[in-house]
């Protein structure tokens, strides 16, 4: 009997790629704004695999996929509007 992942493994496959991702950006990034911004973007697109797939809205209708993705958005953009004032004013 062959084993063939389903979504769910994949997605955790992703998810454990992406964290990696993050670590190993996290300690070789010189540029603080950037380097948030792209460490956001890769929580956004954690996020969104988690909303899709662990909270089953895959299968939901568009408009809750869409207000989801919209409240996912907007913490990571406010979060990084924060950092780079953050790193503005210092």
């Amino acid at each position: 009997m062959r084993y063939s992942p389903d979504r769910l493994d994949l997605t955790l496959l992703a998810l454990i790629a992406l964290a990696f991702a993050t670590m190993a950006l996290a300690g070789v990034a010189r540029n603080p704004v950037l380097a948030a911004g792209i460490v956001l973007a890769l929580a956004a697109v954690k996020g969104r695999r988690i909303l899709l797939d662990y909270l089953n809205l895959r299968s939901a209708p568009a408009l809750w996929r869409g207000l989801a993705t919209a409240w996912l958005m907007l913490i990571v953009g406010f979060a990084w509007a924060v950092s780079a004032v953050s790193a503005l004013l210092s």
